[in-house]
């Protein structure tokens, strides 16, 4: 019974490593979602202390025909300009994937929701792991879905580029995992 509870635990703490090592989901306001917040600094509190890193996901959550999400860029973010905006995602919710690093910027292009504090400001940071592949040209801002016929570039989720590969810490936390598994069955085999 003893060595039964040591393998559950073994492969309890096993599977919480494995799954600390994924990208990170963040849904995007919390449980608040998009929607033009009461208070204008909302979204720039909620986005404080989090780091963002290349493979993360923003869950942007809200109702179609209410809000919708735009990627912009700094200017127009400083500026709420919603006008003539073609990278803009109008069913909610979407889920855009952090392709890049760098600054990347969304506001809603409903009437006044962006002056009222629906917008969003986020660094993306590299992963640990330099990619193997060849890298983006400098200069080549991410893309976000778009929900219009126009010849803007596709979402990134369904980009051509693979996805980044798994940081270091990653396959580390991978490995220790197995090892600590196979232990604990060669442990219960030999009792």
């Amino acid at each position: 019974m003893g060595s039964k509870l040591i393998v559950f635990v073994v492969l309890g703490v096993a599977s919480l490593l494995l799954h600390s090592s994924k990208a990170t989901d963040y849904e995007v306001g919390d449980s608040t979602g998009w929607k033009a917040p009461s208070d204008s600094s909302f979204y720039s509190t909620w986005a404080s202390g989090k780091t963002f890193t290349v493979g993360d996901t923003l869950k942007f959550t809200f109702a179609t025909g209410v809000h919708d999400v735009a990627t912009v860029s700094k200017s127009d973010y400083d500026s709420c300009n919603v006008a003539g905006q073609s990278n803009v995602s109008t069913s909610g919710p979407t889920t855009i994937t952090l392709s890049a690093p760098g600054t990347l910027y969304y506001l809603c292009t409903f009437s006044d929701h962006c002056s009222r504090g629906q917008k969003l400001s986020i660094t993306v940071v590299a992963s640990s792991t330099p990619s193997p592949s060849a890298p983006s040209p400098p200069g080549t801002p991410p893309t976000a879905p778009s929900s219009s016929p126009s010849s803007s570039p596709p979402p990134p989720s369904s980009s051509l580029s693979p996805p980044p590969p798994p940081s270091a810490s990653s396959s580390l936390v991978a490995t220790l995992a197995l090892v600590f598994m196979s232990l604990a069955i060669s442990f219960m085999h030999y009792l």
